[in-house]
């Protein structure tokens, strides 16, 4: 009986011993660092930063498409790269939802660059998901914006489903308030919500999407020489959807904080960048970015480390894809 005793204790002690292991292994592979390449693909950033400047260069809406991009991809469901996965016969992924399908291609083609010279440089080895908040970092400091610091470590996810991001994304039509609660539910504050507005200070938008809206007896807010300008430059967009103007006309291909300058003087192109400055909760983080740049670049850039954290998968929970517009 003693001996029976003392082998039942020495397999628990075992089975503890075991699972000890296994759950200090899942916590070291889940740890994002911000040295997570150094070892296993010391070239990465170098492999980014020119992949990307390549791409600029050639496309200077390359940054304002990848930014985008990066949020379509993090703000539903985390930062996992699942936006950038195709549809197949089985599965309509999430780009092939209907607020997706306007992303610019641009921001994906950026990606399956920098993927396919780093499968060559370390295979296996970096995901998709740290590619595009590494490569999002870079292009906003080509055109002017703050350098901050990535963690990595991500892994991909196994799955992408458009029928998972329905509602989950802002639409430039929403009243603040549902805005408010979205980034809320999300563990957004109203400021860090407006700081992140500030990226449309890049990129542009279609016409669909806001000249329902222009009226240049300025009833929404419009200035009346830009509302006259803005419904010739989009008189034939129902016979051409691509038609698209600038977000931000004054400087529309440099990150700066003019997009929170023009919002006072009807320069705005959305109903949602009215919005930030009607509404009472949102106006004075407006004000205070319109005057002062730093403080919108560290208060931007405090919010896009935070929005590159949101619901990362790492360890065991993702994968790395070999490549990013199909899964393992």
């Amino acid at each position: 009986m003693a001996e029976q005793s003392q082998l039942k204790n020495l397999t628990i002690l075992l089975l503890l011993l075991c699972l000890s292991f296994q759950s200090l292994s899942f916590a070291a592979e889940s740890h994002l660092t911000v040295d997570f390449y150094s070892k296993s693909c010391p070239k990465f950033l170098d492999i980014i930063r020119e992949t990307i400047t390549n791409k600029q260069i050639s496309t200077p809406t390359t940054a304002a498409a990848a930014l985008r991009l990066f949020f379509h991809d993090c703000f539903p469901n985390g930062c996992d790269a699942s936006v950038l996965v195709s549809s197949t016969a089985f599965n309509t992924a999430e780009r092939d939802s209907s607020i997706n399908l306007s992303l610019p291609g641009d921001g994906f083609d950026v990606v399956i660059r920098a993927k396919t010279a780093l499968e060559l440089a370390c295979p296996n080895t970096v995901s998709c998901s740290d590619i595009i908040a590494v490569a999002v970092r870079d292009l906003l400091v080509t055109v002017g914006g703050p350098y901050y610091e990535i963690s990595l470590g991500r892994r991909d996810s196994r799955t992408s489903k458009s029928s998972l991001v329905s509602d989950l994304l802002p639409l430039p039509s929403m009243q603040i308030s549902k805005l408010i609660d979205q980034f809320s539910s999300r563990g957004f504050s109203v400021q860090e919500m407006v700081a992140l507005s500030g990226a449309h200070t890049i990129g542009f938008s279609h016409c669909k999407e806001f000249t329902n809206r222009v009226n240049p007896n300025n009833s929404t807010g419009y200035n009346p020489r830009f509302a006259v300008a803005l419904k010739k430059a989009c008189s034939n967009y129902k016979n051409d959807p691509t038609i698209s103007v600038f977000n931000d006309v004054m400087t529309p291909n440099k990150f700066d904080n003019m997009y929170f300058q023009n919002i006072p003087k009807g320069l705005g192109l959305l109903e949602s960048d009215h919005g930030l400055f009607s509404d009472p909760r949102t106006r004075p983080f407006v004000e205070l970015y319109a005057r002062d740049q730093s403080r919108f670049f560290n208060d931007f850039a405090g919010a896009m480390q935070k929005l590159s954290l949101h619901g990362v998968l790492t360890g065991r929970r993702g994968e790395i894809r070999r490549r990013c517009d199909a899964i393992n």
